[in-house]
Order: structure tokens, then sequence, then C-alpha cells
């Protein structure tokens, strides 16, 4: 354990060590909200290693967790809706607009990756159960935009995940549930120096 501790201290102490530029490391987490493509609402968590391969662009793997509670349905006295949580290890890239060497700098991006999803449906008909649940994993996507400043960073995030099946107990299948999502987040990053001269 105590190899791990030192292990993770250098990596962040020698991402410090560098400034924003070609062949800095840094660390960010985010933390933000959800906004499902069928309505509703959640929470998003996510850690994000980076190495700037240039001055303004970095690569990156995102791990993020995100939980939703969507297609929320009360009709005569029956609630329905979709509860999902899911995982992502979406590999990204960035690109940030600092030519004005500003510490105020604002950033595009994308990735691609694999996203683990459970999805389990509740009906109140049925006394509070779930009756439906489908866990499957998926290749999706994202584009983002957003802005860091200094140490700290905000961005709206577009998840793009393919649909997946509601299955009953049998394993006959029910519908077809929408995974992708909008996510707004702030967050910090750990190393690569701050942004401005």
């Amino acid at each position: 354990m105590k190899k791990i501790i030192l292990t993770v201290a250098a990596v962040f102490a020698f991402g410090m060590a560098n400034a924003q530029k070609e062949g800095g490391f840094r660390v960010g987490l985010d933390l933000g909200y959800t906004v499902p493509s069928n309505g509703g609402g959640g929470v998003l968590l996510s850690i994000e290693p980076k190495y700037n391969i240039k001055d303004n662009m970095n690569v990156g793997l995102r791990i993020g967790s995100a939980a939703m509670v969507r297609d929320i349905n009360t009709d005569n006295n029956n609630t329905t809706a979709k509860i999902s949580a899911n995982g992502s290890y979406v590999g990204t890239y960035d690109y940030y607009f600092n030519g004005s060497g500003s510490t105020f700098v604002p950033y595009i991006g994308g990735g691609a990756g694999y996203y683990t999803i459970a999805n389990v449906e509740f009906d109140d008909n049925n006394g509070g159960t779930p009756d439906n649940l489908d866990a499957s994993g998926k290749f999706g996507g994202l584009v983002r935009g957003g802005f860091e400043w200094g140490k700290f960073r905000m961005g709206l995030e577009y998840n793009l995940v393919p649909k997946s099946n509601l299955q009953d107990s049998n394993g006959a299948n029910t519908g077809k549930v929408s995974n992708s999502y909008l996510g707004i987040h702030l967050g910090f990053y750990v190393g690569g120096g701050k942004w401005g001269k």
C-alpha cells in the first residue's frame, strides 16, 4: 500500500513541476448533474488522467460513473420510472484555445470508449418492485466543450450511448430504453501547471 501511495504522490509531483506544455501530465476530477435524453436527472462523477501531446492539446482516459432516474410518468396515481447506473471508460482528446496567454481557456473535445449499463424499470402497480432489468455494455462516444480558469474546469458533455433492450424476469424483450445523456460538470485538475504566462 505504501508503494502505491508513493507512486501516486510522485506522479502528482511530476505533473505539478511541469508547466501547461507539451509533455505535462495532469489528473482532473469532475462532479456534475446529468440530464437523460428522455427527461429526468441524476449525478455524475469522473476522474481523468491526461497527457499533453502539445501546448494546447491533450489525450486522456475518462473513468466515470453516472446514476439517473428518467422516463418518470405519473398517471392515475401510478408512478413508473427507469433507473439507470453506468460506468464509462472513454479515451479522450481536448483542444484548448489558449493563444492569448490568459488564465481563462475555452476547450472542445471528444472521445470514444466503453459504457457499462444497468437499467431497472420501477412500476408502482407492482408494489414498488422493479419488474424489468437489463444489464449490458455498449461502445459509445462523447462530445464536449467548456472552459478552464486557472486550475478549475466547467463544461458540458453529451454522451452518445446506443439504446438497450429492457427484459422481464424470463429474459423476453419488453421494449427499449435510451442511454444517451447530457452532463454539466464542475471540477479541478492537479498537475500540468496553470494556464497563462
